[in-house]
């Protein structure tokens, strides 16, 4: 499998939102293990004039890594309990993400593991906050 290269995030998160469904997510643990899913479910985030977007307070040291450069995770918490994965799109500077919401199992997870939901979905890969800021072309 070959990673989707930088210049696939830079572009506005609407058409990357689409352009991800179908694609695989694959996450290499510490020991080697494989996980992956076929993307099915997205959500665009567009800048700071989305209200929903976390960037639309501005810059801080949380959204930070959501105004670029394109191709990198960011991670966090939401009720304190459930990490969520996203991608940073666009340009440098633009703070716009894509949050990959359900993936179907297609290698190291079972098929009846639920990947339904952000917080479901990163439990199953084994993703948290130490993958924040993670360059998406990056072995592992």
């Amino acid at each position: 499998m070959t990673a989707l290269p930088t210049s696939f995030y830079a572009r506005p998160a609407l058409v990357v939102a689409r352009d991800l469904l179908g694609t695989l997510l694959v996450v290499v643990d510490a020991a080697g293990q494989r996980r992956v899913g076929r993307i099915v479910e997205t959500e665009a985030y567009i800048g700071e004039h989305d209200l929903a977007c976390h960037a639309a307070k501005g810059l801080t040291p949380r959204t930070e890594v959501m105004f670029g450069p394109p191709g990198r995770a960011y991670m966090y918490l939401i009720y304190g309990m459930h990490h969520c994965f996203n991608v940073v799109t666009d340009a440098p500077g633009v703070a716009a993400a894509v949050l990959v919401r359900a993936v179907e199992p297609v290698e190291g997870l079972a098929a009846k593991e639920r990947t339904d939901g952000p917080g479901k979905l990163c439990k199953a890969l084994g993703l948290t906050l130490l993958h924040n800021r993670v360059e998406l072309s990056s072995p592992g």
